[in-house]
């Protein structure tokens, strides 16, 4: 019995050592494992950094100091109203905010610039000198105003055009027994476009948590079109009045057909007016030195003769 007690006692020793060797061994296997990725780590970020070029390791910190720059000396309402005109040409990240922003640093850094060239560099003097100066420091400091007001303009006309051929395809789907969120879905994955994006940040935020009525004022303002404001006030009230969505949406894409086509007829009824200026300025006085530019030459050399 005393030897049995003696070897129960021997193997259960022999069995923890191993186990605490086991133990011991496989931490200092996690150590070494550890060790190895974070040299990994370190060799890969660094390798990383090493295989961008060399415009974009000086480019992001020069971007960021004149990003930092301009909104510290940009006033805070400038900012705000960039921030919103930004959001409705399609742009809302921070990074499109911060590169316009460092944009206008440079342009406007760059107006004395263009005043020492017109100056100096340039083979012209006088009035031309300074027509030049003044025309350069104007497009240096209302060109990015300019461009964005442009591209804000350009896409509520794309949303205009294409908001009756989506509210048909979303009737359709509504009428065909989908829910208005599958039926925008459906939709969003059809029709591609700036209206359609629209549609799935919307519906990013429905699914986010947020009601549908805060998601679509939310659409609304971050669009600016009177169609798509008339749109949503029309769902909202069919909402709040228990009105079948399908009988609004219909009616909804009847009215903007009848507004697209009524854009289209007053934009043809604009061409002629525009097209009045570059007819005097530009096709009239060639038009005049070719018609009366020979009888004009007889004349004098007739007057000559005399």
């Amino acid at each position: 019995m005393l030897a049995l007690a003696l070897a129960s006692v021997f193997g259960t020793c022999v069995l923890a050592a191993l186990a605490a060797g086991t133990q011991i061994d496989a931490r200092a296997a996690a150590r070494s494992s550890i060790r190895r990725i974070e040299d990994y780590e370190i060799e890969s970020v660094r390798e990383g950094e090493l295989r961008r070029n060399i415009g974009s390791r000086l480019g992001v910190p020069v971007l960021g100091r004149v990003v930092a720059l301009g909104r510290r000396f940009t006033p805070a309402g400038y900012t705000a109203q960039v921030a919103s005109k930004l959001i409705r040409a399609g742009k809302p990240r921070s990074d499109d905010l911060d590169r316009f922003l460092a944009m206008r640093i440079v342009t406007v850094v760059l107006v004395p610039i263009s005043f020492f060239l017109a100056f100096t560099v340039l083979p012209v003097s006088g009035r031309l000198q300074w027509a030049i100066a003044v025309f350069a420091a104007l497009v240096l400091v209302l060109g990015p105003d300019a461009q964005l007001n442009r591209t804000i303009a350009d896409r509520s006309y794309a949303i205009q055009i294409q908001l009756p051929d989506v509210l048909d395809l979303l009737t359709i789907s509504v009428e065909a027994g989908l829910g208005f969120e599958q039926a925008l879905d459906r939709t969003v994955n059809s029709v591609p476009g700036a209206l359609s994006e629209e549609f799935g940040r919307m519906l990013g935020e429905v699914r986010a948590g947020s009601s549908r009525s805060d998601a679509m004022k939310a659409f609304e303002e971050r669009i600016g079109v009177p169609e798509v404001k008339s749109f949503v006030l029309a769902i909202l009230q069919a909402d709040t009045f228990g009105v079948s969505i399908g009988r609004v949406l219909r009616l909804q894409a009847d009215e903007m057909r009848v507004r697209r086509r009524l854009l289209a007829q007053e934009m043809a009824q604009k061409a002629p007016v525009k097209m009045l200026f570059p007819m005097v300025f530009c096709i009239f006085p060639a038009l005049f030195v070719v018609v009366l530019g020979p009888a004009v030459i007889e004349v004098v050399k007739g007057l000559g003769r005399l």
